[in-house]
C-alpha cells in the first residue's frame, strides 16, 4: 500500500471554509477513484494559518498513476483552491505503508 501525502495552508480565517470545500471535492473524489483505500484529512491551526495534511492510501503505484497521471509527484488542484491556499505547493510525497492496523 502507498500513502500519498499533500500539504496546504490557508489563512486561519479561511480554515473552516476550506475544510468544507476540501471535504466536498478532494475527499469525495479521491474515495471514488479505483484503487483508493482510504483518505485521512488532518488540520493544525496556529500562527495565523490552518495547515492541512491530506493523506490518501492507494493499493499500488499503478492506481496512483491512473489517478494522478504519469508524473505522480505533481500535486493535483481544483480551480477554487487558489481562493483559499497561501501557496499551491507543486509536489506531493509518497510513502510505502509498512505498518497499519489492517497489515
Amino acid at each position: 500500500m502507498i500513502a500519498r501525502v499533500w500539504h496546504g495552508a490557508t489563512p486561519e480565517s479561511k480554515g473552516e471554509a476550506y475544510l468544507e470545500y476540501l471535504t466536498k471535492t478532494g475527499v469525495k473524489d479521491y474515495r471514488a477513484k479505483p484503487g483508493n483505500r482510504g483518505v485521512y484529512l488532518l488540520r493544525r491551526v496556529g500562527e495565523g494559518h490552518a495547515h492541512f495534511l491530506f493523506i490518501s492510501l492507494w493499493e499500488s503505484w499503478e492506481a496512483i498513476r491512473a489517478f494522478a497521471s504519469p508524473d505522480i509527484e505533481k500535486a493535483q488542484y481544483y480551480p477554487e483552491d487558489k481562493e483559499f491556499l497561501v501557496e499551491l505547493e507543486p509536489q506531493v510525497t509518497h510513502y510505502e505503508v509498512l505498518v497499519a492496523p489492517w497489515i
